[in-house]
């Protein structure tokens, strides 16, 4: 199907008539900004993920970022993913004031242009909501009829505890406007007001933004919190079945004046929810979040051994070869529980948020359950101090290297946090200064002082950086890290996570070793990618550290 028959199964044929001519005439014009442009894909990519602001100083900001880019990024990762680049009111820059501008101090979409010849750039969409500042609402506020159907007005009174909720704060948030008293739904904060999908005018709206970004440099592009799209009374409203077609439609447009661009759909659900996103694998997403490999990585570091993530990791496909997982250690947000739910038994989760929390410093974000009792939705921690713990640097360095071998080395495409590509730690004083649990792994840094520490061999945060390159370019030069090469499990031994990855010219065994012993596995004649040696006959791997064994 195409986007303008997916339009017709949600909007009907009435509404078809006027909108169809709009969507389609909007679609020629961003093609014809994109015709000259070669596409081109790789058989592998590595992805930073990263605050647009992530270093400040006394230039604008995306100045300052290209500057760290072609310092210490170029040849490393193929694609940098812009965290909200827009105004905002809230959330870092997730309640979004106005889609098409930048915010202040950033620069402008040429310094976006110039990267964009460098690296492809994926940008982040925020289509759930918009800031409460946003003009659609505050016209809405003002009684311009036009707006009022851009959100969902609902009685207070109405039960809606069939309503997946993400957060513990209210789900409708009172405000007041031209006609008196008024109450809107808000999923995620009280400024964050979600847009109602019902209406064909808003879904022009975002098509429109969509199509902006692609036409702005954006090759990729995620679909933030996309999973609570369109709500329907009597259900959880999440993953309803327009919210998948939604998806289809977006991407039938992308495809259209695009073909090689990526729709990366962020939903931190269970796995099977998840990967629903796939679509028929050609369809609807091209790719998800691994949303349980953080917590399971920390997990197996936790039990010292590796059965559980052995276990999921065997039991993982793709649907297709247009598909991938978007694998990941860390991000902006804190690392979800409710991924891992239904693969960890509960109590193991409650024993690995209280080891987190004592050892780690951890904190932990909760969401409202139906039945009105609270769970662990999130562990707010930087990965870097989650496997610090109270071990001396070195080991904590090694097993933060292994833990990324596993993101570097799995089936998919990686991406590396700017934080965790740094080593940052916990930023406690972000916590207190913003009183949000989340800050305290989104620290931004100062450039000159970034670049004094990285400069300097012996710090932390350069160790750390030069380490990860390394690993990095191994990966990048090594066609059995190719984002499709197969990918083989072996559950022989549970203190170590075995697989094997089988490429068109090389085959690597990966041997991740969770324990405090160390380990040997027989059999072995390769090349250890790391050391460069050759091994002949077995392999030691030292505790919490891990091999690449180019056999």
């Amino acid at each position: 199907m195409n986007w303008k028959e997916y339009f017709i199964e949600i909007y009907g044929s009435a509404a078809a008539e006027e909108w169809l001519p709009r969507l389609e005439k909007r679609i020629k014009e961003a093609g014809g900004r994109l015709k000259n442009e070669l596409p081109g894909g790789k058989e592998q990519y590595v992805i930073l993920i990263t605050y647009p602001d992530q270093f400040y100083g006394e230039e604008d900001k995306l100045t300052l970022f290209e500057r760290f880019a072609a310092r210490y990024l170029d040849g490393v990762f193929d694609v940098i993913h812009f965290l909200p680049f827009c105004p905002y009111s809230s959330d870092d820059g997730f309640s979004v004031i106005d889609y098409k501008s930048l915010a202040d101090g950033l620069g402008g979409w040429e310094n976006l242009e110039r990267l964009s010849e460098r690296y492809t750039l994926m940008y982040d969409f925020v289509c759930n909501h918009v800031s409460a500042r946003h003009k659609w609402f505050l016209n809405c506020l003002a009684g311009n009829k036009k707006y009022e159907k851009f959100f969902i007005e609902e009685n207070p009174k109405e039960d809606l505890s069939m309503v997946t909720r993400p957060r513990t704060t209210p789900l409708l948030t009172r405000f007041l406007t031209a006609d008196g008293e008024k109450y809107f739904w808000t999923t995620f904060s009280d400024d964050q007001i979600d847009l109602n999908y019902h209406n064909p005018a808003v879904f022009w709206e975002a098509a429109d933004v969509f199509l902006t970004y692609l036409e702005r440099g954006g090759r990729w592009i995620r679909l933030d919190a996309v999973g609570f799209l369109w709500k329907e009374a009597g259900t959880s409203c999440i993953h309803q079945e327009n919210t998948h077609r939604i998806v289809k439609m977006l991407r039938s447009m992308m495809e259209e004046i695009w073909p090689d661009g990526r729709i990366v759909t962020e939903t931190n659900v269970p796995h099977a929810d998840n990967v629903s996103y796939f679509g028929n694998g050609y369809d609807e997403s091209h790719m998800v979040y691994q949303f349980p490999l953080p917590m399971l990585v920390l997990y197996s570091f936790y039990k010292k051994e590796a059965s559980v993530l052995s276990e999921w990791a065997s039991g993982l496909s793709l649907p297709s070869e247009k598909t991938s997982f978007f694998n990941f250690l860390a991000s902006h947000d804190g690392i979800g529980v409710n991924p891992v739910r239904n693969i960890v038994p509960e109590e193991e989760i409650d024993g690995l948020i209280a080891h987190l929390q004592e050892k780690s410093g951890a904190l932990v974000s909760y969401k409202e359950n139906a039945d009105g009792s609270k769970s662990a939705y999130e562990v707010n921690v930087s990965y870097f101090s989650a496997l610090q713990e109270d071990y001396d640097f070195e080991t904590a360095k090694r097993r933060y290297l292994n833990a990324h071998g596993i993101l570097l080395g799995m089936q998919g495409d990686a991406a590396v946090y700017i934080n965790s590509y740094l080593g940052m730690e916990n930023d406690r004083e972000g916590v207190v200064k913003t009183g949000r649990n989340r800050s305290i792994n989104r620290e931004k840094s100062v450039y000159e002082n970034i670049v004094e520490e990285l400069e300097r061999p012996e710090s932390r945060k350069a160790q750390i950086r030069k380490e990860m390159e390394r690993l990095i370019r191994i990966r990048k030069g090594c066609d059995a890290f190719d984002t499709h090469a197969k990918q083989t499990v072996f559950k022989e031994r549970k203190e170590l996570f075995c697989y094997l990855r089988t490429g068109r010219t090389k085959t690597v065994l990966c041997l991740h070793n969770f324990s405090d012993k160390t380990l040997e596995k027989p059999g072995i004649h390769g090349i250890d990618l790391r050391t460069g040696e050759e091994v002949m006959g077995s392999v030691k791997i030292a505790p919490f550290d891990f091999k690449w064994i180019a056999l």
